[in-house]
């Protein structure tokens, strides 16, 4: 059995996200079960270097998962030719330096959305990365969710007949950090450290609707934020200069019109911390992170407004499961999977910088719409 040793420069994995998704679940994860076995025998082994500014954590990362090598050295690693693959999870501040020195160094990419804190430094990034012909690729990894890949099925065999709207909530009560501590990182809340919701979430919204539905042509939102003080790790209260909450309203390429609800000031009562319905002529669907539920056209009840009496109905009932049918791995795992076939195997792979920075270009025309107050066209980004 032929085996191909892929190095991977771990950058920001002591981080939440970084740890859990990318780190453990996929990396790692692909490591344990002897590596990712292509069509013809050949198993690709990821080998994870991990990075970051703090020795202490990094060691103990190391130390817990059986890695052999780390470093606090950015520079030695890009500079190390048995790295292959350059990923990136830091805070969004820090991504478009650490990104265009691995891109200098002749690194393939694998990065962390949004890709730089704005549209002209993304497009630099999607461009130097081109010009330097090295593979790279952004995380979209709502797109392998179990749920929205139920979707994706329904969409493409003709489901909905012809889709009218798309409506996305998104979101769950994050704690100021005074009487709890607060389930997300304070930077994510300073708009100096590249903080913000609709720097987070619009992003994702931007490839789920392009790949789903179609592109965005307009946009129109409100950013706010509701909870202006809060506390960080260390108890320190601070001002919250960053949007928590993103309302907007985007027309698609064919009319079609979507609403995505994205805060971090909201208490769930849904069945899922992400849901979407899609209403077409043909039929209707809610899908989430991993349920996805139908109600076609011939199945539709025909409830008549009366608010005189009570609800009669058994509304969530009346609507369908959509079965699995496949086994789901993780969404970050398949995804890594998909980039580590296109490093070794070049096939195909569409998910790169230049798409990343549609997604960045959004979250800055949405902040511009909500400032001025009024809807905006989005062109067509070029490098």
């Amino acid at each position: 059995m032929t085996h191909t040793t892929v190095r991977i420069a771990m950058n920001g994995v002591t981080g939440r996200m970084g740890h859990r998704q990318h780190l453990v679940r996929s990396v790692l994860a692909l490591r344990d079960q002897g590596g990712l076995e292509l069509a013809d025998g050949t198993r690709i082994r990821p080998e994870p270097v991990l990075v970051g500014r703090s020795a202490h954590k990094l060691r103990a990362l190391a130390d817990r998962h059986g890695v052999e090598h780390w470093s606090c050295d950015l520079d030695a690693v890009l500079g190390d030719n048995t790295i292959d693959v350059y990923f990136d999870a830091q805070i969004t501040a820090a991504r478009e330096e650490a990104v265009g020195k691995a891109i200098a160094a002749g690194k393939h990419l694998y990065v962390e959305k949004p890709t730089a804190s704005g549209l002209t430094g993304a497009l630099k990034l999607a461009r130097l990365a081109q010009e330097a012909g090295v593979k790279n690729g952004v995380v979209q990894d709502k797109l392998f969710l179990p749920g929205l890949r139920k979707l994706r099925r329904l969409v493409e065999s003709g489901f909905f007949g012809r889709i009218l709207s798309v409506r996305g909530e998104f979101g769950y009560w994050v704690f100021e950090g005074d009487t709890q501590p607060a389930q997300r990182p304070s930077w994510n809340y300073r708009a100096e450290d590249g903080g913000g919701i609709a720097a987070d979430m619009f992003p994702h919204w931007e490839y789920l609707l392009h790949e789903l539905f179609g592109p965005v042509r307009s946009v129109q939102a409100h950013l706010t934020t509701h909870i202006p003080r809060r506390w960080d790790e260390s108890g320190t209260p601070y001002d919250a200069t960053a949007d928590d909450a993103a309302y907007g309203i985007f027309e698609l390429a064919g009319g079609i019109v979507a609403q995505i609800n994205s805060s971090w000031a909201v208490r769930v009562h849904r069945d899922e911390l992400v849901e979407f319905q899609v209403d077409g002529t043909e039929g209707s669907a809610v899908a989430g992170l991993r349920h996805c539920r139908i109600q076609h056209r011939a199945g539709t009840p025909k409830p008549v407004w009366d608010p005189d009496v009570p609800a009669s109905e058994p509304f969530r009932e009346q609507w369908q499961e959509v079965p699995d049918n496949a086994h789901f791995d993780n969404g970050f795992k398949v995804q890594w999977e998909l980039f580590l076939r296109h490093v070794v195997r070049d096939e195909p792979w569409r998910w790169d910088l230049a798409a990343g920075a549609r997604g960045v270009r959004l979250a800055e025309l949405a902040r511009r719409s909500s400032a001025e107050g009024r809807r905006l066209d989005v062109p067509e980004p070029t490098l």
